[in-house]
């Protein structure tokens, strides 16, 4: 039977502008001014579309070649198949074939005829299917082959890794609506530095796109055991995970709910990590009440987090450790205390820390980390359990002053908890207090009528062991830093370095970086995710902000400077691809050789991040102390030539929120693109005279938030010592 034509992909006039590279404006030119522009074949008189073919057509006739790199036009096409009512799930195992065949055999499928590639598709498709097994075979059509040429392209010359991120933007990231949350890179990574040792066979029962099980992977783990209960993500995480794990290690990944369909039943692991579901009423309370799994008490209805803990523990060799993230209510709900108990009491529960608002999602709440450990049976029940408080350890509050979604300082974060962790495994009876951080609580005194395990309730009880001589000083070296940032502030607002330009706004003729970079007037790099070998765009490892104690199979990583770091004014957190991988054409140590490919930062750059939107800033000038540092993910670097251009000026201008706006796309999420930012053509002794002023600003800047920073910790400090009886008032004059 004959198959029905394929309906011609239409895209809109924005969509156009991104393709042929050019403003929104331009196209409208090209719609008014040219007769032969295409007409269009859709939609609406407000709103038309425009038959794909005929606009490339018209480009090509005028020269206009398409300007979009390979990632950008997959996700063209992507938009233009949800419009079709398809999704992207099925062109997962696709991305996995086409990372197995080199360069010449990607090129030779993106030219075959749409009946061959279709076969070929569904073929290659075909061979890669077990791993994920018992889902849905994939089958393409006629339909998809715009689709298949560009996921071809996208991964012969960008990496199969840049390819599954744009499908995952597209279908597979947060969502509401399947409750599926990526767990972010640097929590994965602290996650997975608080498992003792170096575990070798690793679970996650909830695996979602597979960002813990990557972590674990980093740090040696070579047996990698997946389930997620959406078949989607059970797939995402399989391919994921088979394209980035190093050579020799094992990926296993099922469909299915691990509470009531455990994939693994027998299987018996060195360590669990896992972000489960949160608040689940229906996770198999009635089906499940004999299940041997409940030994430390059957869960109740409300307790779906308990029912996950032991299914940790019931996985875990003896002497193993769990780490699980979990809303902070399971510490404290009442209908959970005899679970707690006897996890208390048997010594499983060997630590809680809580994070900061912010850290993952709900991001209104302040998650926990729970760190657990099956009892041995020759050995007795450990005695205390540790708490790490860092929920206060937040930096840049989000708008309108809501701790909710401000930016997580988590060099800080993971410091503070993975070196209390650490002292106390080595030595749980020796462990010193931490003065409002971390504390050590009895069994004897958790094992209480409440048997709340809240960090913040247990760490409070650490304050009266803080020395009043102490307390006072911190408090003092902190008031006096205040004090000395509100003078340099006030030095540098009475400094003047600008007047009025006058009766009228200053003109000025401008040119886009794109032209500057042709003119070689500056060169613009950026480190897009997932290049592969030989790409023109380099690559780090999907850190975006990993904390700077993470390593690779083959050693400690370069630092990275992420677009987070930048957001957040802090050094390096970020980490270059490390270790032997295997990568998009099954080159040995690809993330090695990605890593020697990195632009080192140089000083005088000028580093823009690439979401330009929410708080902090958007941009510095490297330094000394950036020099030498990778160029991380969401950052573009612009290299001015000094004698044409002064890097302080130009940051000012690259920054400015006129400009910023003008060059990015998106609605509630904007995406630089650097390209079409504009400089002012002036000479470069009036370049210098505005970049001092931009440097004056940029100063006055930092020291302003140095001021909330230092007035916050004096704050805190004096409060504290004031109710925790270390600190009295200073008696006042009758």
């Amino acid at each position: 039977m004959p198959q029905p034509p394929t309906p011609p992909a239409q895209v809109t006039a924005a969509e156009i502008s991104r393709i042929a590279g050019v403003t929104r404006a331009t196209v409208s030119n090209w719609r008014r001014r040219h007769d032969d522009f295409p007409a269009p074949s859709g939609g609406t008189d407000s709103s038309p579309l425009y038959d794909l073919e005929e606009v490339r057509a018209w480009l090509a006739s005028r020269g206009q070649h398409t300007a979009a790199t390979p990632s950008a036009e997959l996700r063209t096409t992507l938009r233009l198949r949800e419009r079709a009512g398809a999704g992207a799930s099925d062109l997962l195992l696709m991305v996995l074939a086409a990372a197995r065949r080199p360069a010449d055999d990607l090129t030779g499928l993106h030219t075959l005829p749409d009946a061959d590639l279709v076969k070929r598709a569904n073929d290659a498709s075909a061979e890669v299917a077990d791993v994920v097994p018992d889902t849905e075979p994939v089958r393409f059509t006629a339909a998809d082959t715009t689709v298949l040429r560009a996921l071809l392209l996208c991964v012969r010359d960008e990496g199969a890794q840049t390819a599954l991120g744009v499908l995952a933007e597209r279908e597979l990231e947060d969502s509401a609506a399947s409750g599926a949350y990526r767990t972010p890179a640097p929590l994965a990574d602290l996650l997975a530095r608080l498992i003792p040792g170096s575990p070798l066979r690793v679970l996650d029962p909830a695996c979602g796109s597979g960002t813990l099980l990557s972590a674990a992977a980093a740090r040696g783990a070579r047996e990698l055991y997946g389930q997620d209960s959406l078949p989607v993500q059970a797939r995402r995480s399989a391919v994921g995970l088979t394209l980035t794990a190093g050579e020799g290690t094992d990926v296993t990944v099922r469909t299915g709910d691990s509470l009531r369909a455990d994939a693994f039943p027998d299987l018996t692991v060195d360590a669990v990590l896992s972000n489960p579901p949160y608040g689940d009423r229906d996770w198999g309370h009635d089906e499940l009440a004999y299940d041997p799994r409940w030994a430390y008490g059957f869960p109740p209805r409300a307790e779906s987090e308990l029912a996950w803990v032991q299914h940790a523990l019931a996985h875990l060799a003896p002497g193993g450790h769990a780490v699980l993230l979990l809303p902070p209510a399971t510490a404290s709900r009442s209908s959970g205390r005899r679970v707690r108990s006897e996890l208390i009491r048997t010594g499983a529960l060997r630590a809680v820390a809580a994070l900061p608002p912010g850290a993952a999602i709900p991001l209104h709440i302040g998650l926990q980390v729970w760190v657990l450990q099956r009892p041995e049976p020759d050995r007795p029940a450990h005695q205390s359990v540790l708490f790490v408080d860092t929920a206060g350890e937040s930096t840049a509050p989000a708008r309108g002053g809501s701790r909710a979604g401000a930016a997580v300082d988590w060099a800080r974060v993971s410091r503070q908890i993975v070196s209390a962790w650490t002292a106390y495994a080595e030595d749980p009876d020796g462990f010193e207090p931490q003065a409002g951080v971390a504390r050590a609580a009895s069994v004897v005194d958790l094992l209480g009528e409440v048997v709340d395990v809240t960090p913040a309730r247990q760490v409070r009880g650490s304050q009266a062991d803080i020395a009043p001589q102490d307390l006072a000083r911190e408090a003092v070296a902190a008031r006096e830093g205040l004090a000395a940032a509100v003078r340099t502030v006030g030095e540098l607002a009475s400094t003047g370095m600008w007047k009025a330009a006058g009766t009228s706004a200053r003109a000025w003729r401008t040119a886009t970086v794109s032209d500057l970079a042709r003119g070689g007037a500056l060169k613009v790099l950026r480190a897009a995710p997932g290049s592969a070998p030989g790409s023109s765009r380099t690559t780090v490892a999907e850190t975006k902000g990993a904390d700077t104690g993470a390593a690779g199979g083959s050693g400690e990583r370069p630092p990275a400077l992420t677009g987070g770091d930048i957001a957040r004014g802090t050094g390096p957190t970020g980490r270059a691809p490390g270790g032997q991988a295997q990568g998009a054409h099954g080159a040995k140590g690809e993330r090695d050789a990605q890593a020697e490919r990195l632009p080192e930062i140089a000083v005088g750059d000028v580093l823009v991040r690439n979401l330009v939107g929410g708080t902090g800033p958007v941009a510095r000038v490297a330094g000394e102390a950036e020099a030498g540092v990778l160029l991380g993910t969401g950052v573009h670097l612009f290299r001015p030539d000094p004698a044409r251009l002064d890097p302080w000026f130009l940051l000012g201008f690259l920054s400015s929120e006129a400009n910023l706006a003008g060059a990015s796309t998106g609605s509630s999420t904007l995406h630089l693109s650097p390209g079409r930012l504009r400089v002012p053509l002036l000479p470069l002794a009036e370049q210098r005279r505005y970049g001092e002023a931009f440097r004056h600003v940029e100063a006055l800047r930092e020291q302003a938030r140095r001021i909330g920073d230092l007035a916050e910790e004096t704050t805190r400090l004096a409060s504290g010592g004031l109710t925790g009886g270390q600190l009295v008032p200073e008696p006042t004059e009758a």
